[in-house]
């Protein structure tokens, strides 16, 4: 058995994933090593892998070349028809994803289930949007021409998704694939593989052809990245994660001039003006920092407030912070769940350390709590200095650095420099400031009097580094199709 006792002891239907790690494609060889996925919360170990590589990834991508023609000659409403059937199987058993999901990244439960109906609602919008792929008429210049431009798929994808979200951000990037008549070969992190292990499964089961999905488990993703970004047959890589690898998956895709769309590291600014509503930006600012224990690439990770309301907002803020319960994302009464892995533990600690030898404030927090399991205290820290590390890098965890300012127009100016453009926000009631700080700041998504704004209607991307292309919306499934011009003579 590959999948523990452990894990399937929260299951209410064991049998549907008892047994994941027969779910990349049979027809690829079986890998011989394998790897461990263990519960960040416990350390219990949750499942045996097979640990594939370069050559595994080869076959799956001949395997996906050989299905594209059919699967890119299906009607609109057959491929919506699928994904619909693949939406409604991932909801009917959205509570056995929700505990997978909790078991392996350690998020609350709560949060998971959210995790998983956000993923099933990126099935819906594409499966919707499948029926919208529309092409267009030009007037020709000429009577005996007729000037069209239709849209086809782009043909094999390869997509790398990350561990914070590994179930709605393999549906962000997959359904719009499938949607425009692509197919996918899709590698999970190493962290959380289960999930999409388990959707694959139940994609299965809804009707997908045989290697119109093909999934990849491995626990180095160089290997892997290297021959989706070097195979001819893969047109297009979709990469959700750090800037570094992005980087480097770029200039791997370079030498066949790939298509891609990556959406990479942030550095959020959160600004409170004095004209907020206080309780309401405490509330967002509560939703923007810590959903996921802060993991998330939009985490608010730099808090400016207003003097006028600097010492009233940490206050309240503080005493938010220091009531949420940290623990097993099982326990139904925790509110934040574990770091990922010690890695992410050690950086949080070093954050905290350089800021309290810099002169920060710890208001709330500011330890690792017990010995076993990635949990860290959510934390508070006020007095902080553009010096800090905290001011300047991703923190990717559930610390929270106030920063007072004065001046309007230089706190824009400070929330702009970074090399990073993905999410920002801003709490304020002068119509004429939230419209200029809107337009000002140098970000793809802005929310304005809201801590929590993806959505799979709205486009989700970033820009300077943090990211190429966007995901979702109608905007999304452009990304995955290729525009061709007719020009028919001799009418």
């Amino acid at each position: 058995m590959t999948v523990t006792q452990s894990l399937t002891r929260h299951l209410k239907n064991p049998e549907l994933f008892v047994d994941l790690a027969s779910v990349p494609d049979r027809n690829v060889a079986a890998a011989t090593k394998r790897f461990s996925v263990f519960n960040p919360s416990t350390g219990e170990l949750l499942a045996e892998l097979p640990d594939m590589d370069a050559g595994d990834v080869s076959k799956a991508i001949d395997k996906a070349r050989s299905a594209q023609e059919q699967w890119g000659a299906l009607t609109a409403r057959e491929r919506s028809d699928t994904l619909w059937r693949w939406h409604e199987l991932i909801l009917n058993h959205s509570e056995d994803f929700a505990a997978i999901l909790t078991a392996e990244m350690g998020k609350p439960l709560a949060e998971a289930k959210s995790e998983i109906a956000h993923a099933a609602a990126y099935l819906q919008w594409y499966a919707e949007e499948a029926n919208r792929i529309y092409g267009e008429t030009i007037s020709a210049p000429s009577n005996d021409r007729r000037m069209l431009v239709i849209k086809q798929p782009v043909g094999v994808v390869g997509a790398i998704t990350p561990w914070n979200f590994p179930a709605s951000m393999v549906a962000r990037k997959i359904s719009p694939a499938l949607a425009a008549g692509c197919v996918v070969i899709l590698k999970p992190a190493e962290q959380t593989p289960l999930v999409a292990g388990a959707m694959f499964a139940l994609a299965r089961m809804a009707g997908f052809p045989e290697g119109v999905l093909n999934l990849i488990y491995a626990s180095e993703g160089d290997a892997v990245g290297r021959e989706l970004c070097s195979n001819p047959n893969v047109r297009k890589i979709s990469f959700t994660g750090s800037t570094e690898v992005g980087r480097l998956l770029m200039r791997q895709c370079s030498d066949q001039i790939k298509k891609i769309s990556f959406e990479l590291g942030g550095n959020a600014p959160f600004i409170v003006f004095d004209d907020a509503d206080v309780d309401a930006a405490v509330e967002g600012a509560i939703q923007a920092k810590f959903r996921n224990a802060g993991q998330t690439c939009v985490s608010a990770n730099r808090l400016y407030v207003q003097s006028n309301v600097h010492d009233e907002f940490a206050e309240k803020f503080t005493q938010r912070v220091c009531a949420l319960r940290v623990g097993d994302g099982f326990d139904p009464n925790v509110a934040i769940g574990p770091l990922i892995d010690d890695r992410s533990l050690a950086k949080i600690e070093a954050h905290v350390r350089d800021a309290v030898i810099k002169g920060g404030t710890i208001r709330c927090g500011g330890n690792r709590i017990g010995k076993s399991g990635t949990f860290f205290e959510p934390t508070v820290i006020t007095e902080v200095a553009s010096t800090m590390r905290i001011a300047q890098e991703e923190t990717f965890g559930p610390l929270a650095p106030i920063i007072r300012f004065d001046d309007a127009d230089q706190v824009v100016r400070e929330a702009n420099d970074t090399v990073y453009g993905l999410a920002a926000y801003f709490y304020a009631s002068n119509l004429k400031r939230v419209w200029r700080v809107a337009e000002a700041l140098e970000y793809g998504m802005v929310g304005i009097n809201t801590g929590r704004m993806s959505s799979e209607a709205a486009p989700f991307g970033g820009m300077k580094q943090s990211g190429i292309g966007r995901e979702g919306s109608r905007h999304g499934l452009e990304a995955y199709l290729e525009m061709k011009y007719l020009c028919m003579g001799g009418l």
